[in-house]
């Protein structure tokens, strides 16, 4: 078998070499026999090796309600408060009752605009309201009036960060698209009474202006949508437009989860509803993702569903399916007029009051300063780490803490920003408290740092009476360093009885830092420091300890 496909090949070549003579007579090159093994004719077709599967991967999407810092709703005169008693701020309007119309408030369309502004957005000079109808028992007019065809801003970017990499404290910069910004009414809310087996309705929040952004499914897994919504949160308070309390349901959360193999089509979505914690948020995508990737390995296949999150099972619980698609029934608000935004002055039509107008240049002119650019502020004044200033910075109150710091004593930002980025943020997160709730002040912590710094006591002493004076509110640093007798061991004579113990009781160690090795008076200080209890000058006590072991 072998030697006749040896004979086929050579025949082969040499007819076709004759038929290109025949054809170019001075052709320079013909046809060159390839050496093969013989053995090709005889083995068999060997299979591809399939590479490994791609991992799934998560993909989220967020539809975030921002309600409207407004001291009244977005249609109605009615004022806007929490925990006011049931039903006690509802107008005719928010209460549906015939013969009412809407009157849309000034302030939410320029707390739109001006979010869409620092969301980088396009925003629409024309907007248009819709209705959609749905019906529910807290929504008396049976729609909610909404902007679907033509919302108030568009196309916009948030740029968020995030500590990660392989230690966790690595800036980590990425950005999400916002897909729109539009203006709604909220809803009333629904208070089910399992043991009377009723439901009552409260209409205070009936007609609350929200703003609803909608973020692309730029994220892939809990981390990075938390990290997102606590940078739109701190935008938004920075910029006056929403309070973003969450405990308060300021700021609800709608995630769109679902999970692919990179380069394939989005796979089917679940929807986790109402998130009113970013920690949440983070754990119940992060279990929706692995839920989904399960099922997946299992066979199984994702319903498109609505689901919601139970924070003590950790677990999202189904609500209802998605399958049969609601229809909504948009149409025109024929009530409403469009709303018409100028980008300034100029632009005004004659007869128009620019005070009673939206103007877009106004608007841009009154931006704040926003947590991004307070960042980087804060790393080209205090040459501070960005690290550091991300910690800073989403800390509410931690930034006017560390400045009110730096004012009080003579220590440079990079001493002070440990203290406040380690020490006291890692008691306040310890106990979960906010920074308005330290029992230190920066004045009583300054304080403490002048001490060290002076040389009264050591750092080991410092972060000593700093535990003391978070458990013992109102005492200061001095007094408790006399009280307990905290201060640096000042007598010589003492230190170099101390370290000649430690020296004569410790001989092997000696012998090593007389052979070279010089670490090992790492570990002497360290005995020293534990026989004077923190309270031996590092610096003196060294000079002392090379002195005996040399």
């Amino acid at each position: 078998m072998a030697a006749s496909c040896v004979a086929v090949r050579e025949l082969l070549v040499h007819n076709m070499n004759k038929q290109i003579l025949i054809l170019y007579p001075k052709a320079p090159c013909v046809i060159r026999r390839i050496s093969t093994s013989s053995r090709r004719c005889d083995s068999q077709p060997q299979p591809r090796v399939k590479s490994a599967p791609q991992q799934l991967v998560g993909v989220v999407g967020l539809e975030v309600h921002a309600q409207i810092n407004s001291n009244t709703k977005l249609f109605s005169g009615s004022s806007v408060r929490f925990s006011a008693p049931p039903n006690s701020l509802v107008s005719h309007f928010d209460a549906s009752l015939p013969g009412t119309l809407p009157v849309l408030n000034k302030r939410c369309v320029e707390a739109a605009v001006m979010t869409g502004l620092a969301l980088n957005c396009t925003i629409n000079r024309k907007s248009l309201f819709d209705r959609k109808h749905y019906f529910y028992a807290d929504l008396p007019a049976g729609y909610q009036i909404t902007q679907l065809r033509r919302p108030i801003a568009v196309d916009g970017v948030l740029t968020y960060s995030f500590l990660g990499g392989k230690k966790g404290s690595q800036m980590m910069r990425k950005t999400v698209s916002i897909k729109q910004i539009q203006l709604e009414q909220d809803s009333g809310k629904s208070l089910h009474d399992d043991l009377r087996s009723q439901t009552l309705v409260d209409l205070n929040r009936a007609g609350v202006g929200l703003m609803e952004l909608v973020m692309e499914p730029d994220m892939s897994c809990g981390e990075e949508a938390a990290a997102a919504v606590r940078e739109l949160q701190l935008i938004l308070q920075a910029l006056g437009t929403c309070q973003g309390n969450m405990s308060e349901g300021q700021l609800r959360v709608d995630a769109n989860v679902s999970v692919h193999t990179p380069g394939d089509p989005l796979g089917i979505r679940t929807e986790v509803k109402n998130i009113n914690s970013i920690r949440f948020l983070a754990r119940a995508i992060d279990y929706e993702i692995q839920r989904q990737i399960e099922v997946l390995q299992r066979g199984g296949t994702v319903q498109n569903e609505t689901r919601s999150y139970d924070s003590k099972s950790g677990q999202t619980i189904p609500m209802r399916d998605k399958e049969g698609l609601q229809d909504y029934r948009f149409m025109p608000e024929p009530n409403l007029p469009p709303v018409i935004v100028y980008e300034d002055n100029a632009s005004l039509p004659t007869g128009i009051d620019a005070c009673q107008a939206v103007v877009v240049q106004k608007i841009r002119e009154g931006l704040p300063e926003l947590p991004s650019v307070k960042r980087d502020r804060l790393v080209q004044t205090y040459g501070i780490l960005p690290e550091h200033s991300f910690t800073l910075v989403n800390e509410d109150g931690l930034v006017e803490f560390f400045e009110a710091l730096l004012k009080a004593t003579k220590k440079g930002p990079r001493k002070v920003i440990g203290w406040v980025t380690k020490e006291l943020v890692g008691h306040l997160r310890q106990q979960d408290m906010s920074v308005s709730q330290s029992p230190i002040s920066p004045s009583a912590l300054a304080e403490l740092l002048e001490l060290q710094e002076a040389g009264h006591i050591s750092s080991t002493v410092a972060k000593q009476v700093f535990q003391e004076m978070w458990r013992s509110s109102g005492k200061s640093a001095s007094q408790i360093i006399q009280e307990q007798d905290l201060g640096l061991v000042s007598d010589t004579a003492q230190l170099h009885s101390i370290c000649q113990k430690v020296v004569d009781s410790h001989p092997d160690e000696v012998h090593d830092i007389r052979n070279g090795n010089k670490k090992v008076l790492n570990k002497l200080m360290g005995l020293v420091q534990r026989e004077t209890k923190g309270r031996a000058d590092p610096v003196v006590v060294m000079a002392i300890l090379r002195e005996k072991t040399s």
